[in-house]
């Protein structure tokens, strides 16, 4: 259901509005203040906001500002209702990045009107089709102000192993709900278990990114890895299950047993060496997730001595850089490093 956040400090106008928008089906939650009203759409991320200008505490224009600011928040449209009436005011919010500006009385006919146009918007742009998370511009904001940051991060990169067999033998709306369970997954352990400003972004293809804290990467890791196994069984046939794997044939035609879908994690942080630029992540990502796939304990981490960055590393593994990260093109590339594995892994560098 779609969530819509209302900033609203009068309370008879925030209660008409939920009451109006409930009854058109979504899901409204109100909130009278500034600050609660950040908290919450970094937490939950709503998909659309209706903000007042005059609040308590902060206002509405340092909320957008917070909002725009934060590549997790900063597609969600928003629609200001205000009783300011000016130009200026009016040409201060759109310079902030509001979408629409509706002066109050409101007629509730044009509001609707505008939050279903701005929700299709959406839908049609900034999120992936398929799992609804950011991606494109949103995750290069998000590693861009990660790397200009001297705030401890780790970002762990997602890829799904032995995907192309299952697509193969089950079909490519099976291969989409694989690729939906792991963004779900995602979302759900970072909502479980991580930091409200935690990012979650769908690169492409079977490739997801978390951004996190260092003390919060592990946990994510272990919730991820084990939920993925746990629920990725549903999509599977009961013989194939009983078998332990795929029935297929391989590319010469070749009957042949695949493993079933296992899922990676390389980990990257700026506590052990602090990447500079996308290239340099890009290059740490794929040593790790080439450990995280060679690993039979579902755990690899590579020690603080290996971690200084030498020009053999980068021209080694510039081949079996990420998707995301190659000349930060963040179209899924299909390029995967590594071979099958039978164990779900992550891997810290």
């Amino acid at each position: 259901m779609t969530t819509i956040l209302v900033v609203e400090d009068e309370r008879i106008i925030a209660g008409l509005l939920k009451e109006t928008l409930n009854l058109e089906g979504y899901h409204t939650v109100t909130i009278l203040n500034g600050e609660e009203a950040v908290q919450f759409a970094l937490r939950e991320t709503p998909q659309l906001i209706i903000l007042d200008i005059m609040l308590p505490g902060i206002d509405g224009y340092e909320v957008i500002r917070l909002l725009r600011a934060h590549p997790k928040t900063m597609h969600i449209p928003i629609i200001v209702l205000s009783a300011c009436v000016s130009h200026a005011e009016k040409i201060s919010a759109f310079e902030l990045g509001v979408d629409n500006y509706l002066t109050k009385p409101f007629d509730t006919d044009e509001l609707l009107a505008l939050i279903r146009r701005q929700l299709q918007r959406v839908q049609q742009g900034s999120l992936s089709p398929l799992t609804q998370l950011p991606g494109g511009l949103q995750l290069e904001q998000a590693i861009r102000s990660k790397l200009d940051s001297s705030e401890p991060w780790s970002l762990l990169y997602l890829d799904l192993d032995n995907f192309k067999a299952f697509n193969d033998v089950y079909g490519f709306l099976a291969g989409n709900d694989m690729i939906l369970l792991v963004g779900q997954v995602c979302q759900r352990v970072v909502y479980d278990f991580g930091n409200a400003a935690d990012f979650v972004g769908h690169i492409g293809g079977d490739d997801f990114l978390i951004m996190t804290t260092p003390d919060k990467a592990q946990i994510l890791c272990k919730h991820v890895l084990t939920r993925y196994k746990e629920r990725s069984q549903a999509l599977y046939k009961w013989d194939d299950l009983d078998r332990g794997s795929i029935s297929g044939v391989d590319r010469k035609g070749r009957a042949y047993q695949f493993p079933f879908v296992s899922l990676s994690i390389g980990v990257v942080n700026n506590q052990i060496r602090h990447p500079h630029n996308f290239s340099e992540i890009g290059v740490l990502i794929a040593e790790a997730k080439r450990h995280a796939k060679q690993s039979t304990d579902n755990v690899y981490t590579i020690s603080s001595q290996r971690c200084h960055f030498h020009s053999e590393l980068f021209h080694a593994n510039i081949a079996e850089m990420p998707p995301l990260l190659s000349l930060m093109n963040l179209q899924h590339s299909g390029q995967r490093a590594g071979h099958f594995l039978e164990h779900d892994a992550y891997a810290e560098f």
